[in-house]
């Protein structure tokens, strides 16, 4: 049987209030974070520096980002597909501009965003994510990890 995964590389982008930067493709109904499929001989790391330039005109370094891990969740715009995803947190204020295949962006309260429709690793993993994050209050994005380990394995 043919493998039915998607391995892409995602960003978790936060400004100061705690609300996250999802997008939306051209052509579809899911907000996700920025992002998009690892290209052959691409480590996740350079796919997504790629595809935040090519997305949101973002030009980040390797030291602007954290690996906060990688997680699967189904495809919001392929059926019967699995996406891999690398999540990495962006460490520095940015201004996303919408480009490329990318229709639509907003910034989005985690605790409560309202009636837009999420791709299902937005809803079950990054939002809980950030929720958590905006509870403890002011933190290091390099404090993630240890917020995803505790979501992952409640006490």
């Amino acid at each position: 049987m043919t493998e039915r995964i998607i391995r892409i590389a995602t960003a978790l982008i936060r400004d100061a209030d705690g609300k996250i930067l999802l997008v939306r493709k051209r052509g579809t109904r899911a907000f996700m974070q920025p992002g998009g499929k690892i290209d052959p001989g691409e480590t996740p790391l350079q796919a997504l520096l790629r595809e935040l330039q090519e997305e949101i005109a973002l030009h980040l370094k390797p030291a602007d980002l954290v690996d906060l891990g990688t997680f699967a969740a189904p495809a919001a715009n392929e059926p019967g597909f699995t996406v891999e995803a690398a999540l990495f947190a962006v460490t520095r204020t940015v201004s996303p501009s919408v480009q490329a295949e990318i229709e639509e962006a907003a910034w989005v309260d985690p605790a409560d965003p309202g009636t837009i429709v999420l791709a299902p690793l937005t809803r079950d993993y990054v939002l809980p994510l950030c929720a958590a994050l905006n509870a403890e209050g002011p933190m290091a994005e390099t404090d993630c990890g240890d917020v995803l380990t505790r979501l992952q394995n409640p006490l």
